[in-house]
C-alpha cells in the first residue's frame, strides 16, 4: 500500500463548495506517479525507455465530499499485475474528518511509444522485479512541499524535493 495526501485548493472546487468529481480522477493520477517513483520507476525514466502507461479504463464513486483547504489521504495499491496490464485500487479519506470520500480502479498497460504492448519481464526483468516487489511492500507516504533535510536527497537522487518514509 502506499499513502498520498493532497490539500484541495480553491480553484479545484464547485459552486457548492466541494471539489469537482473530475479532480479526483486527477488526483488518482498524482497519488500513482507518486507511487511509481517511490518504487525506482519514475515515469520520466519510463519513457526514456520506451515504455509509456496508458489509462485502459477509470471509475470514481463519490462517497463524502471534500471542500477547499481540507486534505485527502489517498491510498492505494496494485491490485492485479500480470506482466503487460496491471490495475490500481484507490480510497480516498478525509484527514480531518476521517470520512470515506471516495473509491475507485484504474487499469493500465504497459507499451512502445507505437502502443504496441511490452511484457515487462522480458523486455525490462528489473523493472518488472520493481513492479512485483511493489504489490507487497510496506506502506509509504509522500510528504509533499517539504525541503529534503540536510543531508538527504530524493528518490532521484537530487537534493530537496520530495522524500518518503516507509512506515
Amino acid at each position: 500500500m502506499f499513502t498520498f495526501e493532497r490539500k484541495a485548493n480553491y480553484y479545484e472546487t464547485d459552486q457548492m463548495g466541494i471539489v469537482h468529481h473530475s479532480n479526483y480522477i486527477r488526483w488518482f493520477e498524482e497519488a500513482r506517479l507518486e507511487m511509481l517513483r517511490a518504487m525506482g520507476l519514475p515515469y520520466k525514466k519510463m519513457e526514456d525507455n520506451g515504455i509509456l502507461i496508458p489509462v485502459l479504463g477509470v471509475s470514481c464513486s463519490y462517497k463524502h465530499p471534500i471542500r477547499f483547504d481540507e486534505t485527502l489521504v489517498l491510498t492505494l495499491r496494485i491490485q492485479n499485475y500480470n506482466g503487460v496490464r496491471f490495475e490500481m485500487a484507490y480510497e480516498g479519506h478525509s484527514k480531518e474528518t476521517g470520512l470515506l470520500s471516495c473509491t475507485g480502479t484504474s487499469q493500465h498497460c504497459f507499451t512502445t511509444p507505437a502502443l504496441k504492448p511490452i511484457r515487462m519481464q522480458k523486455h525490462f526483468p528489473r523493472m518488472a522485479r520493481n513492479i512485483s516487489s511493489g504489490r507487497r511492500t510496506g506502506q509509504s507516504r509522500v510528504i509533499q512541499n517539504t525541503k529534503t533535510p540536510a543531508g538527504l536527497t530524493d528518490v532521484i537522487g537530487k537534493p530537496g524535493g520530495h522524500f518518503f518514509i516507509n512506515l
